[in-house]
């Protein structure tokens, strides 16, 4: 199975002991070639993808010592086998897109990464992180501050709805539900309306598990969700979690919620107009913006009465710095040039249009500000653009150990159980509480699995 041979690969690589690669020897200049060939793996599809390789264009045109060669290597958990693989064969790339729930698993993967506060010590670079947004910026570090990876395509979860499908059910286009219990009843009034799928989500274990225990400021784990110590175990059989995925499975059997699949699976669904609302990444945004033949609307993730809800939690994912290999060295001049491109990307400006071309977080305050002052949120072409920032800062944007993040080594495949034991649920197998507790004891063997791998590292 794919999932096996990700984490095996994952356990491997992070219980390498490869010994410290020796200092890099400056190249002659009469060896030295005209540029520095960077190569760089993403694991975004189109349109996403192409707006990324534009910006490592849009470097290689504003210098002339490096050139970034960026491709697409598959999905995220693709890419991660293939930077194992090509690790193994001392031919990692230079810089390897990783999503955020593989970053456990990254931090423990020892001397195949280059710490990105050791990248920038080297080669002399400065990068004002204390202007990135704290759940970004908490997200990649070590609990003294030192970050490990470089933030860049960090997004959150948000609520898609078609504004035409909710006036012809009769429902204000302008005023989405805040609580949960009022979501179930637009989807009731949106299929007695003739709509066949009124509701779906994207990325279901992060969206309705991960995204949900943050801003309900439940825990998803022990020990700060793994922040604090590899000993992490699951909560995810949390009675209030439990009732949430109840009242999915039960939805889906009543037509008003549709299970699009694992992972990405689902994002097509509201761009065609299939479904009415979707739970999504706010990266979705530039595909509905090029696709969907409708009205549409943004809104903050809903809750449950009773509840004072928190902040969201990142998605996305980073850029990590890769060593060559076992037995092979990076340049001096190679090292330089990884430091100037995240250099590059991390200016307001490129921060800025990523953030206005995608839907994805801009990472800085100063990005931020400068899209503000420009007016772009004020436009109605780009009405509920902000809404992201307003849910990553909803409760005043005080953070607690449930709403940080999740620091679980082992949390791709992790991701995988919990989607297999809620595929059972919607098919009538099991109970959603049968599939929570079955997610939590196979889940534990793999961070106990992690944990072995990892202790003392």
């Amino acid at each position: 199975m794919l999932r096996r041979t990700i984490m095996a690969g994952a356990f491997a690589l992070a219980g390498l002991n490869v010994a410290a690669p020796a200092a890099a020897q400056a190249q002659t200049p009469a060896a030295a070639p005209a540029q520095t060939e960077i190569t760089f793996w993403h694991g975004l599809t189109q349109p996403l993808g192409g707006l990324l390789e534009q910006i490592a264009t849009d470097f290689n045109a504003s210098q002339t010592h490096t050139r970034v060669v960026a491709s697409f290597r598959g999905s995220y958990p693709e890419t991660m086998v293939a930077a194992i693989a090509a690790f193994r064969a001392n031919q990692s790339p230079h810089i390897v897109q990783m999503f955020e729930v593989g970053t456990g698993t990254m931090m423990a993967a020892g001397r195949a990464i280059k710490p990105l506060h050791e990248l920038l010590a080297e080669t002399n670079t400065t990068i004002n992180f204390q202007d990135y947004l704290p759940g970004v910026r908490g997200y990649y570090s070590l609990p003294d501050g030192r970050m490990m990876s470089m933030p860049f395509n960090s997004s959150t979860s948000v609520v898609f709805y078609n504004k035409d499908a909710f006036r012809r059910a009769n429902l204000n286009p302008d005023a989405f539900p805040m609580t949960w219990e009022g979501v179930a009843q637009a989807a009731t009034a949106l299929k007695a309306a003739g709509v066949a799928c009124p509701m779906t989500s994207a990325w279901p274990t992060w969206t309705q598990v991960e995204q949900f225990s943050a801003i309900h400021n439940i825990p998803l784990a022990t020990q700060g969700n793994g922040f604090d110590g590899l000993n992490a175990e699951l909560r995810i059989n949390n009675p209030l979690l439990v009732k949430h995925m109840t009242n999915l499975v039960q939805w889906q059997r009543d037509g008003l919620f549709r299970y699009g699949g694992r992972d990405g699976a689902a994002d097509a669904l509201f761009p065609s107009g299939e479904c009415a609302m979707i739970f999504a990444s706010s990266g979705l945004r530039a595909r509905i913006q090029r696709e969907a033949q409708f009205a549409w609307g943004v809104a903050q993730l809903p809750y449950y009465e009773g509840t004072t809800p928190i902040n969201s939690i990142i998605g996305g994912a980073s850029f990590w710095t890769m060593n060559r290999g076992p037995n092979a060295t990076r340049s001096a001049a190679e090292l330089r040039g990884v430091a100037a491109f995240f250099a590059y990307i991390a200016q307001p400006q490129v921060a800025a249009k990523w953030h206005t071309d995608t839907g994805f977080l801009p990472v800085t305050r100063t990005a931020f500000e400068q899209v503000r002052a420009s007016g772009f949120y004020a436009l109605p072409a780009n009405a509920g653009a902000d809404i992201p920032i307003q849910q990553m800062l909803r409760g005043g944007g005080q953070m607690t150990e449930n709403s940080m993040g999740i620091r679980l080594g082992g949390f791709v495949e992790i991701r995988t159980i919990i989607q297999e034991e809620l595929e059972r649920a919607f098919q009538g197998q099991q109970t959603a509480e049968q599939a929570m507790n079955n997610a939590v004891t196979r889940g534990n063997v793999v961070l106990r699995n992690f944990e072995r791998q990892n202790r003392g590292g």
